[in-house]
């Protein structure tokens, strides 16, 4: 029986797009199967061409490996070769290891050299031309023909190395050693050697070989702080690169390699027997015979002493050197070289050092005291002197500059010049001496008494230390302060309680130029020693302006009071010492807790000065006063320094100048007085001097050719 709920379903039949797309995509992937198979096959066929066997193949093999191996070199070398083009890029040579700096003094004569030797003024064409051989004998002999690297010379000395040779000629061209000196360091590492390399090929594309050769003479250390075969000459020798022998040329060729054994002041014998080898190189390569080099041999080169540098103002010269590199750095000045004009005067620079070192001997022991300081300026500002200790060669410690001091009643002047300035006092006007306190300090004076009432001179002259302290309450000390930084004081220090009694630190410097605000009426003194810098080729650098503007620190009438202070303190104060016969000398003494440090400082007319006397150890002196060893060498090199000049007044001080004392004589016995010729400069001279060797030649040769003329038998048949 059927089911009445069964129905019967119909068959769908597949629908023809699905069947097509099936069949398409079996026929595509067969297509493309067989279109791989016969591209392949192509390549294949292609590729048969190539085919090689036998020797052939080696060959080609060779060639395949040498394209794949330099691939690969050319990246690890380019790889290596980026420092060298930062290098290139950057563009810049190294700078030397310091500055080198000529000074001289006020008059124009050289007084000494800090810094670096080096001199690059002498063209290549001027040098003599068997320096240029020995070099090139002994450094690199194919420096014309190699093209930055001397392929044979790097080859001859590896198998020299290998044979454990050292070898009398090194593999680096000269060119290469330029490059390290110019952009590398001295690193011996194979990275630097590839740089070095580059860098080498750089020189070579931008510079001729006569520039690159140049520069390697005036860029090469040659030993003693020189660099360059010009300052060597000058510094070994003492002569321009010019005229020296061919015994000399040879030393410094033989330098180059290593100038820290090779140098005459090291060693001489050493220095002798490389430069032998310089002149047996010369023979070998051919620039000269051996007969022209035999006196060379015979009569080797021989350094000369240079003992006299201990006597140059060498404190000043350290500080001097500081104060030139500042210089440079601030005008971005060119090259490395320069000249510099300083203030110093020997003759004064002599006096001074005599003062210090003169009481020291005489009576340091007696007060326990072993170094001693003085500055010196004229009443401009302009540094005459410096000593910074006893003897330069055991320490070379300038106490005039680096060491700061407490200044003890040598700071007083700034308190009474702030007290006339803002209160209106003078010096007649009277104060009590009594005790006085600032919370729980309470000052006293040197012998621990008081006058009671007295006048502002006559506190100052004694030097009462409880008069400062009660004018450092009225007026303040941060104003006391502020002012003595205007004045010339630089070091900052702490304004405390006990000011007014100079705890502070100062300079033996910065005094000075305190001072010297008396000195010039009220203005601004700052001490400088330079006055003008050049190049070598005297291209001006940097000159100081001497009409500049000037600040006015004290008024006129502040000076006028403090300088008559500051006389009396001399003619009847504590520092009596200090008096010089027939000269206006101001100045104040001061003198520190426990005698630790002892002052005087300064002026006449003509000059400035401060002077210190304590011990580096900060100990204890024996009961030693500004108005003992300080005053007494203060007072000997102004007694000297006033010998045969204009004594000038002091602004404030009545002083009538001593009329001079001409005594009879007869004029016919009176000796003819020969002046000093007018100074050349050194390229002055040479000129002038090969001028007259070749006005001399011209002579002789018009002689030689008159004689001639003269001589039987001459005429023209004869010719």
């Amino acid at each position: 029986m059927q089911d009445p709920f069964y129905t019967k379903e119909k068959k769908r039949k597949p629908k023809a797009g699905m069947l097509a797309a099936d069949a398409w995509l079996d026929s595509s992937l067969y297509e493309f199967w067989q279109t791989l198979g016969r591209g392949y096959t192509r390549y294949q066929d292609f590729m048969s061409r190539f085919h090689v066997a036998g020797i052939k193949r080696f060959f080609v093999e060779i060639l395949s490996d040498a394209f794949s191996f330099g691939a690969i070199g050319a990246v690890l070398m380019t790889a290596l070769a980026l420092p060298a083009f930062d290098i290139i890029d950057r563009g810049a040579f190294n700078k030397a290891e310091d500055y080198s700096v000529v000074f001289m003094d006020r008059f124009g004569n050289e007084i000494g050299r800090r810094g670096i030797r080096s001199d690059d003024s002498v063209a290549l064409d001027q040098m003599p031309d068997y320096l240029l051989k020995a070099t090139l004998a002994t450094e690199d002999r194919r420096f014309y023909e190699h093209f930055g690297i001397d392929v044979v010379g790097t080859l001859r000395a590896l198998m020299s190395n290998a044979q454990g040779d050292r070898g009398t000629q090194g593999g680096s061209s000269i060119t290469q050693q330029l490059a390290k000196n110019l952009f590398l360091s001295s690193e011996r590492t194979l990275e630097r050697k590839i740089v070095e390399a580059f860098l080498s090929v750089w020189l070579e594309w931008n510079y001729s070989k006569d520039q690159i050769l140049k520069l390697y003479f005036d860029r090469a250390y040659m030993g003693g702080g020189n660099y360059g075969v010009t300052a060597a000459a000058e510094f070994y020798f003492g002569k321009r690169v010019q005229d020296i022998s061919l015994a000399e040329a040879a030393m410094l060729a033989g330098m180059f390699k290593a100038p820290g054994n090779y140098a005459p002041h090291i060693d001489l014998a050493a220095a002798r027997g490389r430069a032998n080898l310089v002149l047996t190189n010369l023979v070998a390569s051919g620039f000269l015979t051996e007969g022209q080099v035999t006196a060379a041999r015979r009569h080797p080169a021989s350094a000369i002493d240079r003992s006299d540098d201990i006597n140059s103002p060498n404190y000043f010269l350290d500080w001097a050197f500081d104060e030139a590199k500042a210089i440079i750095e601030t005008t971005n000045a060119p090259g490395n070289n320069f000249i510099v004009r300083t203030t110093i005067d020997t003759t004064l620079q002599s006096y001074a050092e005599e003062a210090i070192t003169s009481v020291i001997r005489e009576q340091g022991e007696q007060y326990r005291v072993e170094q001693g300081a003085m500055v010196v300026t004229d009443t401009q500002g302009a540094i005459r002197a410096m000593v910074g200790g006893t003897d330069y060669a055991k320490s070379q410690f300038n106490r005039a500059i680096v060491s700061t001091r407490q200044p003890g009643s040598s700071y007083k002047p700034f308190v009474y010049a702030e007290a006339f300035e803002q209160l209106g006092l003078t010096p007649s006007d009277t104060i009590s001496d009594r005790p006085v306190c600032i919370g729980d300090w309470c000052p006293q004076n040197y012998g621990r008494s008081y006058r009671g009432q007295t006048t502002l001179l006559s506190a100052f002259a004694a030097s009462i230390n409880t008069v400062p302290v009660t004018l450092s309450i009225k007026t303040g000390r941060d104003a006391i302060a502020q002012l003595s930084y205007r004045m010339g004081l630089r070091q900052e220090y702490p304004v405390t309680r006990s000011l007014a009694l100079g705890v502070a630190s100062v300079s033996v410097l910065d005094m000075t130029s305190s001072y010297a605000v008396f000195a010039n009426r009220g203005y601004k003194t700052q001490a400088y020693g330079l006055t003008r810098m050049t190049t070598l080729g005297e291209q001006l650098v940097w000159e100081r302006d001497a009409d500049g503007p000037r600040e006015r620190v004290l008024s006129e009438q502040t000076v006028s009071y403090m300088n008559q202070m500051m006389h009396t303190v001399v003619t009847g104060g504590t520092g009596r010492r200090a008096a010089v016969e027939g000269v206006p000398a101001l100045g104040k003494t001061g003198t520190t807790t426990s005698y630790r440090d002892a002052w005087f400082c300064g002026f006449t007319g003509n000059y400035v000065a401060a002077v210190w006397f304590g011990n580096d150890d900060y100990r204890p002196t024996n009961n030693l006063t500004g108005g003992s060893l300080p005053a007494t060498a203060w007072q000997k090199f102004m007694a000297f320094a006033h010998t045969n000049i204009e004594v000038m007044p002091v602004f404030g001080v009545d002083f009538e100048p001593p009329q001079p004392i001409i005594a009879d004589a007869d004029p016919d016995q009176l000796e003819e007085v020969i002046e000093r010729p007018p100074s050349l400069k050194p390229a002055a001279a040479r000129k002038l001097l090969d001028l007259a060797d070749r006005l001399e030649a011209a002579s002789a040769g018009t002689a030689t050719v008159r004689e001639t003329a003269q001589a039987p038998g001459s005429g023209p048949a004869s010719l």
